[in-house]
């Protein structure tokens, strides 16, 4: 099974012109229907306009036996639904056989974050004078300041920020726009950046662009080229914890709800579509109070 089929093709279309999905979420699309289309040739059957429940039924349990991560599985899912939904629609099958598949509840895994004090060890990390630690503390302030994702960070361009408003446009997934305000924090630690390390670096490599974080070339940073600063920042701590791209906006969320923000302030800030996908802090939340109550009160 080589050739792409002419409704994947129209499926893909669909995808970037109608539902504006960025590159990346596309191409997983892609991938997840190949292989199923795949399964089918090695099964025998190569026409995905006559799938049936057991043959959905058969190709579940292949997925399990590869041992995949839940999230794998459920991308997987999601993709063959929207893909045979499309197909529905434009009215080349009555049915979609992924319509009912579901997977077993899972216990809520919460995010992690870091406690306040443990944001002032980071921000501790970085008050060395170098131009890259005039950077990374940019970074840190406006990561934790914002809530944006590390990817939206990466894309954040001069004409993005408003000093005066003290807000940023964000260029979110799904080609989706949001402003968000930043504190005076951020905007010290930008504005230092901006004036010494950012214009240094560019000068001395000669670099022409108006993306607001360089790297050590003056070239614009990448998503894994924050990661890994966020690690150095790390091991340079006082910390033993891990860090992950995501724990930095898990934080932000979290120490809102912590001081008295409401669940939609919070999910307009971070750009969920949804408010199930920000209800997760919740519990968080809860969690923390609950730890502090069994450490602090003298009855727990």
């Amino acid at each position: 099974m080589e050739q792409k089929p002419e409704e994947l093709g129209l499926f893909l279309r669909y995808l970037t012109n109608e539902r504006q999905y960025s590159d990346k979420t596309i191409q997983a699309y892609q991938e997840d229907v190949f292989n199923f289309l795949k399964f089918l040739h090695r099964s025998g059957d190569d026409n995905f306009l006559a799938v049936t429940h057991q043959d959905v039924r058969i190709y579940m349990s292949s997925l399990y036996d590869k041992s995949y991560s839940r999230n794998s599985l459920s991308r997987k899912i999601s993709s063959l639904r929207a893909f045979y939904q499309f197909l529905v629609q434009e009215n080349f099958i009555q049915e979609n056989p992924f319509s009912y598949v579901q997977m077993r509840k899972k216990q809520l895994r919460l995010p992690h974050f870091f406690y306040e004090k443990e944001m002032e060890a980071l921000f501790e990390a970085v008050k060395e004078e170098t131009l890259l630690d005039n950077r990374n503390e940019a970074l840190l302030e406006v990561l934790y300041g914002t809530g944006i994702r590390v990817s939206e960070c990466a894309g954040l361009t001069l004409q993005d920020i408003d000093f005066k408003a003290s807000v940023m446009l964000i260029h979110g997934k799904g080609n989706k726009e949001r402003y968000v305000p930043f504190g005076s924090f951020a905007a010290d630690a930008l504005q230092n950046y901006c004036a010494q390390s950012r214009k240094k670096l560019m000068d001395t490599y000669k670099k022409q662009h108006e993306y607001v974080f360089v790297n050590h070339h003056g070239e614009p940073i990448t998503a894994t080229g924050i990661e890994y600063i966020l690690n150095k920042i790390i091991e340079k701590s006082s910390l033993s914890a891990n860090i992950h791209p995501h724990m930095l906006r898990h934080t932000f969320a979290t120490h809102l709800l912590n001081n008295g923000a409401d669940m939609r302030t919070v999910q307009e800030l971070l750009g969920h579509v949804s408010l199930s996908s920000t209800q997760i802090y919740a519990h968080v939340t809860k969690e923390s109070l609950q730890k502090n109550y069994r450490t602090f009160h003298p009855r727990a």
